[in-house]
């Protein structure tokens, strides 16, 4: 057992500025105060700053100088994972795009590698496409645009009961396999879609959930057609996960998305590419150079191709940027992703029985160091 002391503890819940957080194989033991921690418990002084959940993103790409799309194994998930953890990343869902299927394939048989032999942070898998809208594609590759039929399906559930979220255009799906998918477990998520709000309310009612990068690659809202993105807002209960990188969404609209949601169901992916945690460089995605300048990643034909985003600086974009308190913006990067995956009894909090993944913030908001499942590492 250990008790990590001095440090204002944000637990998910509540701050509690004279907290010991008492770790004990890999999990939460107790929160107690500072001065109650029992004798002969060896104290770590964190010397200040904030402990908070570890950061949970559910959409990463890539990340230290790798992408998993041109290498869907579990080499790569190790790389991409330890980049991550850098900025306070304890758990995260490897993504992979728009890809052949045996990519896809590939892609989960080393989540699934990746889970079998405990690689830290590896929670699940993102599958974002190939069921999308080739009008709303972004950078995806229109090659590799297909429908949804039922080896699809075997598929996407192949991984259950492990975390998987799934990215489609509800406007293309049959309602009865978004259903067949919510039905196993599996978290549907709209995006890259050029869905009318009727297709919306009616692909919520199948069994969508949330969409993907809110505002990017689908339907705007408009006064008569509120598209996508309008009827992401008005459903309550529609989790909208979002890049606050300064790039994909301005900040206004990021603060109209804040007002407008409902507190927990608003939370922060970086879409992160191999930038991440690697020298500032360009990388190739389907075969093509994507250009990485100023935090921007760039095809050739201008359209934006992931992020340079961690979830750190997604955090302080959060605060600083949008006014967000820091209390809610953190979580935004850990309780509310895990709860819209289900997770929220096992993460996502700082609370006894829950995984020991947390992250050590100093004054700036820049991680220190994370614990994943106890396991310390300075950032």
């Amino acid at each position: 057992m250990e008790a990590l002391t001095n440090a204002a503890v944000h637990t998910g819940d509540a701050v509690l500025p004279g907290a010991a957080v008492l770790i004990d194989g890999g999990r939460i033991a107790e929160v107690r105060p500072a001065g109650d921690v029992p004798a002969g418990v060896p104290v770590r002084d964190l010397g200040g700053g904030i402990l908070a959940p570890g950061f949970i993103d559910l959409q990463v790409n890539g990340g230290g100088g790798a992408l998993f799309n041109e290498s869907p194994d579990a080499q790569t998930l190790r790389r991409i994972a330890r980049a991550h953890r850098r900025f306070g990343t304890t758990g995260l869902l490897p993504t992979v795009i728009t890809d052949s299927r045996d990519v896809r394939r590939a892609a989960v048989a080393a989540v699934q590698q990746a889970m079998a032999d405990g690689e830290p942070g590896i929670l699940g898998i993102h599958l974002e496409g190939p069921h999308i809208n080739a009008e709303r594609r972004g950078v995806h590759d229109a090659r590799f645009i297909a429908p949804l039929d039922a080896e699809d399906i075997a598929l996407l559930t192949s991984l259950a009961p492990a975390p998987t979220l799934v990215t489609l255009a509800p406007e293309l799906v049959p309602a009865d396999a978004i259903r067949a998918l919510a039905a196993a477990g599996v978290r549907v998520a709209a995006g890259h879609t050029a869905a009318t709000w009727e297709q919306m309310r009616a692909g919520f009612e199948a069994g969508i959930g949330a969409v993907t990068h809110l505002y990017n690659a689908m339907s705007q809202l408009a006064g008569r057609e509120p598209g996508a993105v309008g009827a992401a807002l008005a459903e309550d209960s529609c989790h909208c996960g979002i890049i606050v990188d300064g790039h994909h969404v301005h900040d206004d609209a990021v603060r109209l998305a804040w007002k407008a949601k409902p507190p927990g169901t608003l939370f922060l992916v970086t879409d992160a590419m191999p930038p991440v945690g690697a020298p500032e460089g360009d990388f190739t995605l389907y075969g093509e150079t994507v250009t990485v300048r100023d935090g921007r990643c760039v095809s050739a034909d201008g359209r934006l191709a992931g992020s340079a985003l961690d979830m750190a600086t997604a955090v302080r974009n959060c605060v600083r940027r949008i006014g967000i308190p820091l209390e809610e913006a953190l979580r935004m990067a850990s309780t509310y992703p895990a709860r819209f995956m289900g997770l929220d009894g096992q993460r996502g909090r700082i609370a006894p029985g829950l995984a020991a993944d947390l992250v050590h913030l100093d004054g700036d908001l820049r991680p220190r160091a994370t614990w994943i499942a106890g396991k310390m590492e300075p950032c």
